[in-house]
C-alpha cells in the first residue's frame, strides 16, 4: 500500500520511523496525535517514549493536550509568551 492511501495511525508512525532512521540528538514533535482517534494516538506516543529511551534521545513536543504532555519526563508550560515551569 502506498503511504498516501493509509489512515493517519498508520501514516503518524511511518512518518516517525522515516525521521529517526537517522538517529538525530533531538527530535521535534509538534500536536504529533492531533488528528489521531485515541488507540493510535496511544500507539505514537508509546513509540515516542521507546525510541526516546532506545536511542537516548532528547524529545521536545509541543503539544495543547495535558494528557499527552503527561507522558514526559519534564513539562514546561508556556503562557501569555512566559515560560512557566
Amino acid at each position: 500500500t502506498r503511504p498516501t492511501h493509509r489512515s493517519a495511525g498508520p501514516q503518524r508512525r511511518v512518518a516517525i520511523a522515516r525521521d529517526l532512521v537517522s538517529k538525530p540528538a533531538i527530535g521535534l514533535a509538534e500536536e504529533t496525535t492531533g488528528n489521531l482517534d485515541s488507540m493510535n494516538s496511544a500507539d505514537v506516543l508509546g513509540l515516542l517514549q521507546r525510541t526516546n529511551r532506545e536511542f537516548h534521545q532528547t524529545l521536545v513536543m509541543i503539544t495543547h493536550n495535558n494528557e499527552n504532555a503527561q507522558h514526559a519526563d519534564r513539562i514546561v508550560r508556556i503562557e501569555d509568551r512566559k515560560i512557566k515551569a
